[in-house]
């Protein structure tokens, strides 16, 4: 198991050359690329030369002795208006290639959930089912994994978080076994899983290990979506590492807390993530320990 963590907040802050060598210091095992900025059509991946730089920042990690080996493509996946659906889609595919130019083995790909979801859950069901399985040949032709994500919605009316695509462990195994391919696999937010009322604990057990491939390790007050660090916030950390250790989780430890960082000035900025570093390695020290106490 590798500890990881995203680059969004390093990256901007400091560029991506110098974001891979700051988490390298700061003791990581594996970077998770942010391709994030591609929503807006901004950065080095909306422009000619992308190749050449996805070869030479895994020239860079190689160098530096850390693996690229997780990343997210750019999202909304979805908007239900055009142009905005085919082109986010064209840099879905664009991150996806990227990625496994720096030798990423799985990408985060979220579904499309911009329909009201209690009221359009078949529509959506029939939707996700049809996008995922048109990255497939994609995955295939690429040698990259795309993980599917569990998804909130903000209802306005009533201003509180509610369900969305695959926020119930129901929805999401159901998804996985109906794709049921080895590019497929699942990536849990356990911040997601609290803010609709699901301890994510409960969510790890319920996937399995045979689902699971992938984490969004993040803290959260079950309010909003916070994406902060562990110990930060409420969730209930011993009772997560239980669980993973329970189904023998196999995935990576992956950071998606850098909300932790970005209220800080750069100048703190590589040494609170050697702080995230040493909190990812007790975490995964409690996970070990879980596992001999069975």
């Amino acid at each position: 198991m590798y500890l990881v963590t995203q680059t969004e907040v390093l990256a901007e802050t400091f560029g991506n050359e110098n974001c891979v060598r700051i988490l390298k210091r700061a003791g990581f095992d594996g970077i998770d690329w942010s391709f994030f900025e591609m929503t807006e059509g901004k950065g080095v991946w909306c422009a000619d030369g992308w190749k050449e730089h996805a070869r030479y920042l895994k020239k860079v990690a190689d160098e530096c002795g850390i693996a690229i080996v997780q990343a997210h493509a750019p999202f909304p996946s979805s908007k239900g208006e055009e142009p905005f659906d085919t082109v986010i889609m064209q840099r879905i595919l664009r991150s996806m290639q990227a990625a496994a130019l720096m030798g990423v083995e799985k990408i985060v790909v979220h579904p499309r959930h911009h329909l009201e979801y209690g009221k359009n859950r078949q529509k959506l069901w029939e939707e996700n089912l049809a996008f995922y399985r048109s990255l497939i040949p994609y995955c295939e032709e690429y040698g990259i994994k795309v993980c599917t994500e569990n998804m909130w919605q903000y209802d306005n009316k009533r201003r509180y978080i509610v369900d969305s695509f695959c926020s119930r462990p129901e929805e999401f195994c159901a998804l996985l076994d109906e794709l049921d391919s080895p590019w497929i696999t699942g990536c849990l937010d356990l911040g997601h899983c609290a803010l609709v009322g699901i301890e994510p604990q409960d969510f790890i057990r319920a996937m399995g290990k045979d689902r699971l491939g992938a984490l969004h390790v993040q803290d959260v007050d079950y309010l909003g979506d916070c994406h902060t660090l562990p110990f930060m916030r409420q969730l209930e950390w011993e009772e997560i590492c239980a669980a993973l250790a329970q189904i023998d989780y196999e995935g990576n430890f992956t950071f998606e807390a850098d909300e932790f960082l970005r209220p800080l000035p750069p100048e703190l900025q590589p040494d609170a993530s050697a702080f995230m570093e040493k909190t990812g390695r007790y975490l995964m020290a409690r996970m070990e320990a879980k596992k001999t106490e069975r």
